[in-house]
């Protein structure tokens, strides 16, 4: 069978793929049933309700032809190293990285240097504009997370808090 659309039936392939690795991984938690759920009872759910939204999506990519084929282009390596780069500073600065020697550095500087990193992954960049967005986030994720939720992580810096 020849693929029409090659955006939508890889698209739908990941989709599938990870809805699966999302079920699969949710049967090490206790599921329990749907009045008394368990700790893998939404992860089991939502890698099902993907993998059949996968599995839709790559069909219509099979079935639905478009006009010019839907190509797939080349992969963007910048703003995907500075997407997962992002992400990976964030977790090593909100825990820091005890083996090595580094010390957590908290919430704030945590989205602080995600914010700036993952902006580096478009096409301008603008520093004044950067940290005015990464300031209205550290304040709204403080009164989310810290706040409301009364979530227990570091906020400041080690060595500021003791």
């Amino acid at each position: 069978m020849k693929i029409k659309s090659e955006k939508d039936f890889y698209s739908g392939l990941m989709f599938t793929i990870v809805g699966v690795a999302f079920a699969v991984g949710a049967n090490n938690y206790s599921i329990g049933s749907g009045a008394r759920m368990g700790p893998g009872y939404f992860p089991l759910m939502l890698g099902i309700l993907l993998a059949i939204l996968g599995l839709a999506v790559s069909a219509q990519g099979l079935i639905k032809p478009s006009e010019t084929g839907d190509k797939l282009g080349s992969v963007a390596w910048k703003p995907l190293g500075f997407i997962i780069g992002a992400n990976v500073l964030f977790g090593v600065l909100l825990g820091g990285l005890p083996k090595f020697g580094i010390p957590s550095m908290g919430l704030i500087a945590g989205i602080y240097g995600l914010t700036i990193v993952a902006s580096l992954a478009g096409e301008r960049f603008k520093l004044k504009e950067v940290l005015v967005l990464a300031t209205i986030l550290a304040i709204i994720s403080y009164g989310a997370f810290v706040k409301l939720l009364n979530l227990q992580f570091p906020v400041w810096p080690a060595f500021i808090t003791g």
